[in-house]
C-alpha cells in the first residue's frame, strides 16, 4: 500500500502530568474518518495504559512497550514497535507517549534517523507539566523533568484550573531558565481536562507545528553548503525533510505485522495464586505490577480504601470489580476514577521513590478479592 509520510507527535512529561488523558482526548477530537496510531511506554512492567485509552473505534490502533524507556538498547524496542504498529495501522497520524521517566531527548534521535525521515513527519514535540510541581525540587532537580521542556516546542500547562494563574507566569520564567535562548521557539498553552471540549480544537490545531530539532537539521546542512558541500544536493535534501513522500509500506522490509512485542499479545504466566508479578527499579523511582486471572472479582469499597491509603507517587490500574470494570489513575494524593467497558484482566501498577512493600499490599490485594467459579 503506497501511503504518505506520517505526521508524528511526541507527547512527553512527567508522572502523573496527564499525557494519557491529553492523548484520549485528542483521540475523541480527531478528524472524522481519520486513523491515528498510539504507541505508549510505560515504566512499569504491567502494561495498563492501553487499556485505558482504548476507544474501541476501529480508527484508533494502539500499541504499547513496558518495562522501562523503550529507547533504551540502542531504540530497538522502540523501533520494532512502531514499525508494526504503522503496518497493521496505516495511520494519518502516530503519537508516541514515553514513559514519564523515559529519556526525551534519545527518543527523538530514533525517531529522526534517516530511515525514518522516509516514513515520518516530525511535528510539535507536547510537553505536558503541571505548574504547581516548579516549587518542588523532586521535579526541578530532576534530569528528566528539565529535559522534557528543553525539547518542546509545545508546553501544556497541565490542570490549569487547579492552581492560580499566576503560575503560568511563573512557569514560561522557568522555561526560558532551562531553555535559554531556545524560549522563543517554545508555544505554552493552558490545559485542563474539565476544559477538554473548548481547548482540545486549538490543540489539536497547534499539532502541526515543526519540530524545533528537525529545524535544526535542516539548518546544519545549509551550513554544510556553505562549507562547500553541493548546494543543490543539500537543498534537495532539506526540502524532501518537509514535504509529503509517498512510501509504499507492503514493499519495505523495514515494517512488518508481526507482533511480539505487546502487552497484549505476550502470554501471561500465573503463579498458583492466579496472578502475576513484576518489579522494576530505576531513575530513583520503584514500581511492582499485578496482573490477576480474569476469574478475579474485588471488591469496589474495599479496593476504593487500599487505593487511596497506600504511600506512593503513582498508581494506575484496570480492575474488575462487583460493581462493573473500574479504572484508577492516582497521581500523589489526587485520585480519579473511570467506568470501563471491558478488560481481559485485573492489573494494577504502583510507583513510589522509596521500596515497596511488595508482600504486604499483595496480601491485602488478595484479602479483598474472590475467585469466581473456583
Amino acid at each position: 500500500m503506497i501511503h504518505k509520510i506520517i505526521p508524528t507527535n511526541v507527547i512527553t512529561g512527567f508522572l502523573g502530568v496527564g499525557k494519557t488523558s491529553l492523548i484520549k482526548t485528542l483521540l475523541q477530537h480527531k478528524p472524522e474518518g481519520e486513523v491515528w496510531a498510539v504507541l505508549v511506554n510505560e515504566f512499569g512492567e504491567i502494561g495498563i495504559d492501553a487499556g485505558l485509552l482504548d476507544t474501541g473505534s476501529d480508527q484508533v490502533q494502539i500499541k504499547e512497550v513496558a518495562g522501562g524507556c523503550m529507547c533504551c538498547a540502542a531504540g530497538l524496542p522502540m523501533q520494532v514497535a512502531i514499525n508494526q504498529l504503522i503496518a497493521k495501522a496505516k495511520p494519518d497520524r502516530l503519537l508516541i507517549e514515553p514513559t514519564g521517566l523515559g529519556h526525551p531527548k534519545e527518543v527523538l534521535k530514533v525517531l529522526t534517523q534517516p530511515h525514518y525521515r522516509q516514513v515520518l513527519a516530525m511535528k510539535a514535540c507536547v510537553t505536558l507539566v503541571d505548574a504547581r510541581k516548579l516549587d518542588d525540587k523532586r521535579y526541578t532537580e530532576h534530569e528528566i523533568f528539565n529535559q522534557q521542556l528543553q525539547v518542546a516546542d509545545l508546553v501544556l500547562a497541565s490542570k490549569v484550573d487547579s492552581y492560580q494563574v499566576s503560575l503560568m507566569t511563573r512557569l514560561t520564567d522557568y522555561l526560558e531558565l532551562v531553555n535559554g535562548a531556545d524560549r522563543q521557539a517554545v508555544t505554552v498553552k493552558p490545559w485542563s481536562l474539565k476544559q477538554a471540549e473548548e481547548l482540545s480544537p486549538s490543540i489539536l490545531a497547534l499539532l502541526d507545528l515543526p519540530h524545533k530539532g528537525v529545524t535544526s537539521i535542516s539548518a546544519n546542512r545549509a551550513k554544510d553548503s556553505v562549507s562547500g558541500v553541493e548546494p543543490k544536493i543539500m537543498a534537495a535534501s532539506a526540502k524532501s525533510i518537509q514535504q509529503p513522500r509517498l512510501i509504499d509500506l507492503n514493499y519495505s522490509p523495514l515494517f512488518s505485522e508481526q507482533d511480539t512485542g505487546s502487552a497484549s499479545s505476550q502470554y501471561i504466566e500465573f503463579d498458583q495464586c492466579g496472578l502475576q508479578r513484576k518489579t522494576n527499579q530505576g531513575d530513583g523511582f520503584y514500581s511492582c505490577g499485578w496482573v490477576f486471572e480474569p476469574s478475579y472479582e474485588f471488591d469496589f469499597d474495599q479496593l476504593l480504601t487500599l487505593v487511596t491509603g497506600l504511600d506512593v507517587v503513582r498508581l494506575k490500574a484496570v480492575m474488575i470489580t462487583e460493581e462493573g470494570i473500574a479504572g484508577f489513575n492516582r497521581v500523589d494524593s489526587e485520585l480519579s476514577i473511570v467506568e470501563l467497558d471491558d478488560a481481559m484482566d485485573s492489573r494494577i501498577e504502583l510507583l513510589s521513590m522509596s521500596p515497596i512493600d511488595i508482600e504486604t499490599v499483595e496480601a491485602a490485594l488478595l484479602a479483598l478479592s474472590s475467585r469466581l467459579g473456583i
